[in-house]
């Protein structure tokens, strides 16, 4: 990427001194741009959007629905009703889990989900299944991670009412074939929900094109602040699902025994709504628009191939998933012979090197894998290849720190 070096000028964090920041699919660094637009909003519209005809309000208002315009057309939506914002991926999912699937799983439909999932895409199907009587089902993957047609189409039934699958794994990277998953769950009446925490942020989505009847991620993970998620739905869907949430804003009348809705999308989104944090989201978007999408890729599949190359050159070192770096999106994970991931990510902090260790909240994956826990480098646009060399010279020096001699 030509203009790197004035991009990373835009992150103040990544100038605080010689720190490599490798946990990116955990959470992104924010430019100054997303900082001074929240700042912006709670200088000069601060007010209770939706709630006040005064000027203010409406200027909060206009700047809330014009953030929920710029995700829609962000991720291919029909209409900015279909965007319902959200704390984050996980509440996004437990809504669609109560607002939906409790109204639409009956005793002895099925669930159908992958082994590599967050646990924010089991626990709530867990939840589902355990008050309905349903079955949850869990597709495998292949060593690389693939999800095979054999795989999916022998776990997707005429029992199959929803199928909940992670775009990209938080763990092996790899991009899932949501779109022929999809193709052949609707062939089965089921709908699909696509967790799109890890592709958001690295690639361009088209959630028609994809065939999601509900998409959800985390404003975060793709440069915006902490706390704005969001959730995308079908409009027939969310006509007939009742709200997660009930109280403030999201009502049209009250009785002391009855409420009536507001419309779609206000009914799902009671209380105070976080404008600041959209009006960061929104931002954040238009710095990733201005870099470019395809940009993006290229540059994380350069430094993930450096990266894996490098690893290669380290017989102690197991990396999971596949062995063709353009299918980790960034995400890198590994295992240190006779060295725990917590000790490579605490060694590695001593020299100012950000990794996660542990189980990356995919413990049946973890299970799937016979391992209990790895250590993870995920990389984004503003990553360097001199940071990726840095990193491997600092990797390579753990076992030696940990009494190994090499």
């Amino acid at each position: 990427m030509s203009n790197l070096a004035e991009l990373r000028k835009d992150f103040p964090i990544l100038q605080k001194g010689d720190y490599i920041y490798f946990d990116n699919a955990a959470t992104t660094q924010r430019p100054i741009q997303v900082v001074e637009a929240i700042k912006d909003f709670y200088e000069n519209a601060n007010a209770n959007p939706l709630r006040g005809l005064y000027d203010w309000s409406v200027e909060a208002t206009d700047r809330y629905e014009n953030a929920r315009s710029c995700v829609a057309g962000f991720i291919g939506a029909s209409k900015s009703e279909e965007i319902i914002f959200t704390r984050n991926t996980t509440e996004s999912i437990n809504l669609i889990a109560y607002s939906y699937a409790l109204s639409n799983i009956s005793e002895g439909d099925e669930i159908v989900i992958t082994v590599m999932e967050h646990h924010s895409n089991i626990l709530p199907w867990q939840m589902v299944a355990r008050q309905k009587g349903a079955k949850l089902i869990f597709m495998e993957p292949l060593a690389d991670g693939t999800i095979t047609e054999e795989e999916y189409k022998s776990k997707i039934t005429d029992k199959t009412k929803i199928v909940s699958v992670g775009h990209v794994s938080n763990v092996m990277g790899i991009t899932n074939p949501v779109k022929e998953i999809a193709e052949y769950a609707h062939s089965k009446g089921a709908v699909v929900i696509v967790d799109g925490a890890q592709s958001t942020p690295h690639m361009s989505v088209d959630v028609k094109a994809l065939g999601a009847d509900f998409f959800a991620f985390s404003g975060h993970k793709l440069l915006g602040p902490m706390g704005i998620g969001v959730l995308y739905a079908r409009y027939e869907l969310l006509e007939k699902m009742t709200p997660f949430l009930t109280g403030g804003e999201m009502i049209e009348y009250v009785t002391r025994t009855d409420a009536t809705w507001a419309e779609i999308p206000h009914k799902f989104e009671a209380g105070t709504v976080n404008a600041a944090g959209a009006v960061g989201l929104e931002a954040a978007i238009r710095y990733i628009q201005k870099i470019g999408m395809d940009n993006i890729s290229a540059h994380e599949k350069a430094l993930t191939t450096l990266l894996m190359d490098e690893l290669k050159k380290m017989p102690y070192i197991k990396v999971y998933g596949s062995s063709d770096p353009a299918k980790h999106c960034g995400i890198v994970t590994f295992t240190m012979d006779g060295v725990h991931p917590h000790d490579i990510s605490s060694v590695l902090n001593e020299d100012h090197v950000c990794v996660r260790a542990g189980h990356h909240c995919a413990q049946p994956l973890m299970q799937f894998l016979n391992v209990g826990s790895t250590a993870r480098a995920s990389l984004y646009f503003y990553n360097t290849e001199e940071e990726v060399l840095r990193f491997t010279e600092k990797l390579a020096n753990v076992r030696k720190v940990m009494g190994y001699g090499a």
